[in-house]
């Protein structure tokens, strides 16, 4: 069992001592990400449906890095700051997962890095 480290500047660069993910015996463990635009490092502007496809977009592009792909989504966890929005992060939600449905917890939090609204880790297989 090996452990690789999955990187790529098409998300953002990790802001604490972490990976974007890691891949371990035919999984992929996405790091949570947030709506920060990948080139400037800066939270994109916007509500939770803007917040949320940047944020799948970043995970997409993690994936992708680590072999893996959204269709190969087995697990997600989803933070709102405000569960009332959740309606609406779930419609974009929808868009980049609902044909896999992966099994999923959603969590209401008091804040999140870098005033974000929405965060979302994923587990991947990679085979």
């Amino acid at each position: 069992m090996s452990r690789e480290v999955v990187s790529t500047e098409l998300a953002p660069k990790a802001i604490g001592p972490y990976e974007q993910g890691i891949k371990f015996n035919g999984f992929l463990f996405t790091s949570g990400q947030i709506a920060l635009d990948p080139a400037t490092g800066k939270m994109i502007e916007g509500d939770v449906s803007a917040q949320t496809r940047q944020v799948l977009e970043n995970l997409k592009a993690v994936l992708e890095a680590g072999a893996s792909s959204l269709d190969r989504v087995v697990k997600a966890t989803v933070y709102l700051t405000d569960l009332s929005s959740f309606a609406q992060m779930n419609e974009v939600y929808a868009e980049y997962l609902g044909k896999v449905k992966p099994a999923r917890s959603t969590v209401g939090v008091a804040t999140l890095p870098r005033g974000a609204i929405v965060e979302i880790d994923l587990v991947a297989t990679t085979l």
